[in-house]
């Protein structure tokens, strides 16, 4: 990987005090929230297609669209979220911003997974609806909670610690997401989600760690074209580019997966009854690997322990596509090692993110901008995965419920195939990234 010159602290940007270590008590008043919005995220990403297709009986063609249109309005209202909490964070702090997310997050993930009787004529309607206040509540809290954790601390040691713990507690919420349908069903995940994310809500508010300072010196002016600007401004950072573009490339590797996962689980595997038990294996794999990859990117640094983290991941997941159906144990195998890898992704990219900030000079000013940014492309990543795989599939002949040849072949190669490419495209391009250096 190249190196460059550092990039100047901008001048109208007052420097952070760096923090002392973090204790353990903070890291997880601050992280436990990771915990109630990896419930809303799960459900979302995985569950919802399948569940809509079977109780209303939507095509995929028309879930893929509902999903592609309610993540494409999902991501371009990130940077301006993101804008909107840099511009008030001196007056309102990010708390306030937590606090505005909840009523929204709540009514839309009941409303999208406890459909009335009434809604049986129009599923489409209340279907995407439904997504857009979800996400409209999901996407304030995620971008107001990765931005509080960036301004925490920029020391290369305890910014991976911080977010190895936000992802751990992300993980833990994601395992119950994935067993508890399977055991009790979609309304105790509902129950469990609106208690989890009060409680998780109120730590954070009352006992997580605020910055060192409040930063904010921009004299800039406002209007449109401030605001042009300030959408660009992460972009003017070469640094950002290049973690942008393997973040976009790497997060369509792991979105096609996602999406077809329940699918291949019952038709590509005929294993839909061990689904939510594949599921706990790949995220707790996931939980266990954190320690771990914290430990080699404080020895070797971020960009080269996510490196070696996509190699991995590449390995254990090619051999999906010839698994035969019935291959429990081989698929099982298959979801620990790539879980392995996916703790890498987790901790390691936002640590990522922090420092090139923080080497730009906008830590506690600008990490809304960056942080909606980053969002913008993660919805963007689900959003290809949903409106294009699904529609693709389809019109190779795969039907959900079917054991068909062609329309199974089809379905491993978008399963495993296509991803290991973009993860290996991933790869190169942080090979070549100026990262390596912070």
């Amino acid at each position: 990987m190249t190196s460059v010159t550092p990039v100047p602290p901008s001048p109208t940007l007052v420097a952070l005090r760096e923090p002392a270590a973090l204790r353990l008590s903070a890291l997880l008043a601050y992280g436990l929230f990771g915990l109630p919005l990896a419930l809303v995220a799960l459900p979302i990403y995985v569950y919802v297609p399948q569940f809509y297709a079977e109780r209303f009986g939507l095509s995929l063609t028309m879930i893929g669209t509902a999903l592609l249109l309610a993540r494409v309005f999902d991501a371009f209202i990130d940077p301006a979220f993101g804008l909107w909490i840099d511009r008030s964070n001196g007056r309102l702090g990010y708390p306030r911003f937590i606090l505005l997310a909840l009523p929204p997050l709540v009514i839309g993930f009941i409303a999208l997974f406890h459909p009335p009787a009434v809604v049986a004529g129009q599923p489409f309607a209340w279907f995407l609806a439904s997504l857009l206040l979800v996400y409209v509540g999901f996407s304030l809290a995620m971008i107001a909670h990765q931005s509080w954790g960036a301004a925490l601390t920029q020391a290369r040691g305890e910014r991976a610690r911080l977010t190895a713990t936000r992802e751990g507690c992300g993980l833990l919420g994601v395992v119950i997401a994935a067993a508890l349908p399977s055991v009790a069903g979609i309304g105790w995940l509902s129950a469990v989600f609106v208690a989890m994310l009060v409680m998780a809500a109120a730590l954070l508010l009352a006992a997580a760690p605020r910055p060192a300072s409040t930063v904010l010196a921009d004299v800039s002016p406002t209007g449109g074209q401030a605001t042009l600007a300030r959408l660009k401004e992460p972009f003017r950072n070469r640094r950002f580019r290049w973690l942008f573009a393997v973040f976009v490339v790497n997060g369509i590797a792991a979105a096609i997966p996602a999406t077809l996962f329940l699918f291949f689980a019952k038709d590509g595997l005929q294993l839909e009854r061990y689904a939510g038990l594949f599921l706990v294996l790949y995220f707790s794999a996931a939980a266990v690997s954190l320690p771990l990859w914290v430990a080699l990117a404080r020895r070797r640094g971020e960009a080269s322990a996510w490196l070696i983290s996509m190699l991995l991941a590449i390995a254990a997941f090619i051999w999906v596509y010839d698994l035969p159906a019935g291959a429990a144990i081989g698929f099982g195998a298959v979801c620990v090692m790539s879980g392995f890898a996916l703790g890498a992704d987790l901790a390691l990219p936002p640590a990522l993110l922090a420092a090139v900030i923080a080497r730009a000079g906008h830590s506690g000013a600008r990490e809304g901008a960056y942080f909606g940014a980053w969002s913008w492309a993660t919805k963007m990543n689900l959003a290809l995965a949903a409106g294009v795989a699904l529609p693709l599939l389809e019109h190779l002949g795969y039907v959900p419920g079917t054991v068909d040849a062609d329309g199974t072949q089809a379905l491993r190669v978008a399963y495993a195939l296509l991803p290991c490419a973009l993860k290996l495209l991933s790869a190169s391009l942080l090979w070549r990234a100026p990262l390596d250096d912070l």
